[in-house]
């Protein structure tokens, strides 16, 4: 037999389901507040030569509003950190983009310096030679390559470096 006071037994199981609900709510809220502080990722970007490849999100992305000024000087600022690949001259570049980058427009740049037309498409080949000719102001070791979405304005920036091999 139990010694306690009639009620007290109540009490304590009240208690102990009080003690529940503050913890789920506090765990409710703590997810809450998580997921707010939670970005949406950019859409990806992908170089790939022969059977290496790499991926980047943006380095510069605005929800595919236009980028101002600070973020375009931000942006340039990031492409020292950007993903890098070797390229055998002989092989091929293939790039790939999210279809949300396609449906804006997209151009590759190539030392800041525009190097194809716009596409709508989610993949483009060039041949790895002209990243490392003169003939096209891409001669050196590392090239910067950028993926710029956007035909008027400038919607996101993707950057990486083609390493000779």
């Amino acid at each position: 037999m139990t010694t306690l006071p009639r009620g007290e037994a109540a009490d304590v199981q009240r208690a102990g389901r009080r003690r529940r609900a503050v913890a789920v709510a506090g765990a409710v809220s703590a997810g809450l507040l998580a997921l707010s502080a939670c970005e949406k990722p950019s859409p990806v970007s992908t170089v790939t030569v022969g059977k290496d490849s790499v991926n980047s999100e943006a380095t510069c992305y605005n929800d595919g509003k236009a980028l101002d000024t600070k973020s375009l000087a931000r942006c340039i600022k990031n492409v020292e950190n950007a993903e890098s690949i070797k390229v055998d001259q002989d092989e091929t570049v293939r790039f790939g983009v999210d279809p949300k980058i396609a449906d804006a427009g997209w151009v590759i740049l190539v030392n800041g310096q525009q190097f194809t037309d716009v596409s709508k498409k989610t993949y483009r080949t060039i041949p790895g030679s002209a990243f490392f000719n003169q003939q096209y102001g891409t001669q050196g070791d590392t090239n910067t390559v950028t993926i710029r979405m956007g035909e008027k304005a400038n919607l996101g920036m993707w950057s990486f470096k083609l390493k000779k091999a």
